[in-house]
């Protein structure tokens, strides 16, 4: 039985999720909103049907294994579990930046990559690993190397910045070129890689310092479902960063502020 999800709002949207008797749904931790009072909540050290985190010291161990790698990615230490004993609960789940969410749904034939912090829930049938882009790559795109992977049959929720756009290579001749923060997610139909912007030359050099896109883009090849992002997250750090008043300049803050129109 599919996971009953309504994806509400437009680019600050949230998961509400009907859950049945016997359904298991388990988030990272800080992605929960909200949960009718039917629905049972327990954190663990590992996902549903995952080995670890109970029988004794070895599964405990297995546990705190499988947990590490988490924190690789990007993700909490532990997991919330929900469930419901009786009738059916509502869940509110939701990411941690202003933006869309997807409601994707593995049928145990393809994998799904995405960015690290993008995973909110998933179903019991989903499951949770991680997966290495390749030191290089990771270290030219700046998003990191490690990537979550997500295998297994039922209902992933996935999260992002700003607004979703979903695309096949394949429509546009097999290759797309991305700013690595824009992505989101990809199946295992497209392949994954990191390269640099032109040559080494002055038009090179003035692309990479000038353009603000640095050395490098993703490419994007195959025949597949991409998910990008309109918003990165290096990109909005830098703008809250660049407007935020430190404590030792607020009157000049003040002072820009009566020119900009402000009245924080």
């Amino acid at each position: 039985m599919s996971l009953d999800v309504q994806l509400v709002g437009t680019t600050t949207q949230m998961a509400v999720v009907t859950l049945r008797p016997g359904q298991v749904v388990y988030a990272e931790a800080g992605k929960f909103l909200f949960s009718s009072g039917d629905v049972v909540m327990e954190t663990k050290l590992t996902a549903p049907g995952e080995k670890g985190g109970e029988g004794g010291l070895g599964g405990l161990l297995r546990g705190a294994v499988g947990a590490g790698k988490r924190v690789l990615a990007g993700e909490s230490f532990a997991f919330q579990h929900f469930s419901t004993p009786g009738g059916d609960g509502l869940l509110g789940l939701a990411g941690v930046l202003p933006g869309e969410m997807r409601h994707l749904e593995l049928d145990g034939s393809t994998t799904w990559f995405a960015e690290k912090d993008a995973f909110v829930a998933a179903e019991a049938g989903v499951r949770f690993d991680i997966a290495f882009s390749g030191l290089g790559q990771g270290l030219m795109g700046g998003e990191g190397f490690i990537l979550e992977r997500f295998t297994g049959r039922g209902s992933l929720l996935i999260a992002g910045a700003g607004d979703f756009i979903d695309l096949n290579p394949a429509d546009y001749g097999g290759t797309v070129r991305v700013d690595t923060g824009c992505i989101v997610a990809w199946d295992d139909g497209v392949e994954y890689s990191v390269e640099t912007v032109g040559r080494l030359n002055r038009q090179g050099i003035m692309s990479a310092v000038f353009g603000g896109e640095g050395l490098t883009l993703a490419t994007l090849r195959g025949n597949g479902r991409v998910i990008l992002q309109s918003v990165t997250i290096e990109g909005f750090a830098k703008a809250l960063a660049k407007n935020a008043v430190k404590p030792d300049q607020q009157g000049l803050g003040a002072i820009g502020g009566l020119f900009s129109g402000s009245r924080g």
